[in-house]
């Protein structure tokens, strides 16, 4: 759920309940969190570094998602654990799919669907840590102002912009990503048959636009997308896809090879423990929101208001065959995924 931010904005309004934020620079300080802090241009094979610190090469698409991870590579929580991570941006989970396949990367952040996909095809993956879990507000389906669609019910028949697939093949009838996956669950709960809806993915950019211009009637957006949805296009929530069924649903985690985690189950274990110490304090939101004021310009109270998910600090098999469960009743997975066979331990 990686994404090219779009430009900053100052004023948030709800239409769902009626509130105002303000946002100036949030995109620069996400930028810098995202793609400043820890992250290197290179990554390099699973060994010893010259200083003594074990290596990983962490593949990324850099994202709110994963925030965490560059929060530790800068604040020297990895190096603590005697590591030295390198994080690439792979520019897509397909990318960091076959990065960690090929063996050019150990570990990899993203999101469920798409690994959960990839590995129904080809079974070689274990989870190291759970990341991120939603809340609601985090992804949504909004209307422009003039809609006139006010209901999901209303959605039927309707064309919705998504952002574009990544590991997972387009489909007009079956979930093509994480977002359409959870869209489709809150739809049917809603009493809406998701192949009554037309599906167009387009790149992450241009679904305000195709929005203002009426090229689709809706579009399925995360944070900051909603933000800037509501401000430029003057956008308003008909859908919160993280509710009922789908509410706390996990969204992304981090995965090694089965091979690699036998031989380096040391580096893992490490990487792990930094990794959850740091998604602990995140959850309090300070970490996350000190590090988007100290980056944007921004003040601490500006930053409090930008909406967060929760940051796990263990796997929960249980809430994670929530996704897989959801991918098989929705034909995605053919293949039945044990989750607890797949955690690294």
């Amino acid at each position: 759920m990686g994404f090219a931010l779009p430009p900053a904005a100052a004023v948030r309004d709800r239409s769902s309940a009626s509130r105002s934020r303000a946002v100036s620079g949030v995109t620069a300080g996400l930028v810098a969190i995202l793609l400043v802090s820890g992250c290197s241009a290179a990554g390099t094979a699973a060994g010893t570094s010259a200083n003594g610190l074990s290596s990983l090469t962490v593949a990324a698409v850099p994202d709110v998602n994963d925030a965490p991870l560059y929060i530790a590579a800068e604040d020297g929580q990895f190096a603590a654990e005697g590591l030295r991570v390198q994080i690439k941006d792979y520019g897509s989970a397909s990318s960091e799919i076959a990065a960690l396949k090929d063996g050019s990367a150990d570990v990899a952040a993203g999101d469920y669907a798409d690994f959960f996909y990839a590995d129904d095809s080809q079974p070689d993956m274990l989870i190291v840590a759970e990341g991120y879990d939603a809340v609601a507000g985090v992804m949504e389906v909004l209307v422009a102002p003039d809609s006139g669609i006010t209901t999901p019910q209303q959605l039927a028949g309707k064309t919705i912009g998504t952002p574009e697939p990544q590991e997972i093949p387009y489909s007009a009838n079956t979930p093509y990503s994480m977002e359409t996956l959870a869209t489709q669950s809150a739809l049917q709960d809603d009493g809406v048959n998701p192949t009554s809806v037309r599906w167009k993915p387009m790149p992450s950019a241009d679904l305000i636009g195709a929005l203002s211009s009426h090229r689709v009637s809706a579009i399925l957006v995360t944070e900051p997308y909603i933000v800037h949805a509501e401000i430029q296009a003057g956008a308003g929530e008909v859908l919160d896809s993280l509710s009922g069924t789908t509410a706390n649903l996990p969204l992304s985690g981090y995965f090694t090879s089965a091979s690699f985690a036998r031989a380096h189950a040391g580096a893992l274990t490490a990487f792990r423990a930094a990794l959850q110490s740091v998604q602990a304090n995140a959850n309090t939101g300070a970490p996350v929101r000190s590090a988007i004021a100290r980056y944007a310009g921004m003040n601490v109270q500006t930053a409090a208001l930008v909406t967060i998910g929760e940051y796990q600090t263990s796997p929960n098999a249980s809430s994670l065959q929530r996704v897989v469960d959801l991918l098989a009743n929705f034909g995605v997975i053919t293949k039945p995924l044990n989750i607890q066979s797949i955690i690294f331990r």
